[in-house]
């Protein structure tokens, strides 16, 4: 268990740091992004799923480049959004194969997943990085401080669910609580699945 634990306690810091070191011009040769055994790893490669569709959200709405750029910008987040959804599910296969063992017999339904939770975080760790650099530096007093103000309600939303990921973790393992895994079966990617993509002849036979 304590892999799991340990990680649910430092998951605000994990975030943080790997944010300054990739804003800071770490990314390169980085294996923050790289896929693993382990829970940190996992992540860690989320995290960076979100860093990246982070700087392809901005550059998807710029007006100062032809279609062209753009329709290749939104082709990465479909990408990225795909890999982030299954590394959201490795994250929780791996929680729930470290809790395979635990009685469940009287354990009540959680609805959202240790990974959905990490995915939230990872993203208001985000938000609260990107807000508070413009609260620092922005030359509008009034933007600074509008901009400051979000990041004290942003940092509460996230101690507060920071809070629940450790409670829900900690209830699994006491046999109270417990979450299932299911599988997103994203179709839009396929193009077997995805009915643009057949009637364009992309399905194959």
């Amino acid at each position: 268990m304590a892999p799991i634990a340990g990680v649910a306690r430092e998951i605000e810091a994990l975030h943080d740091g790997a944010l300054a070191r990739w804003y800071a011009g770490g990314l390169v040769d980085s294996e923050d992004g790289e896929d693993g055994d382990d829970l940190e790893a996992l992540v860690l490669a989320q995290h960076r799923c979100n860093f990246d569709l982070w700087g392809l959200e901005d550059e998807a709405r710029r007006r100062d480049v032809g279609d062209a750029v753009i329709a290749t910008v939104k082709r990465s987040i479909d990408a990225a959004n795909q890999r982030r959804n299954d590394l959201i599910e490795r994250v929780d296969e791996l929680v729930l194969a470290e809790f395979a063992a635990v009685d469940l017999s009287r354990s009540q339904l959680h609805s959202e997943t240790a990974g959905q939770m990490i995915d939230r975080l990872s993203i208001l760790a985000l938000k609260i990085r990107n807000l508070g650099a413009i609260a620092r530096d922005h030359a509008d007093a009034a933007i600074a401080r509008e901009c400051a103000d979000k990041v004290v309600v942003l940092a509460a939303q996230r101690a507060d669910l920071a809070g629940c990921l450790r409670q829900l973790l900690d209830d699994f393992a006491a046999g109270r609580r417990h979450f299932k895994s299911y599988k997103q079966f994203k179709a839009y990617n396929d193009p077997r699945l995805n009915p643009a993509l057949v009637s364009a002849g992309d399905g194959g036979d």
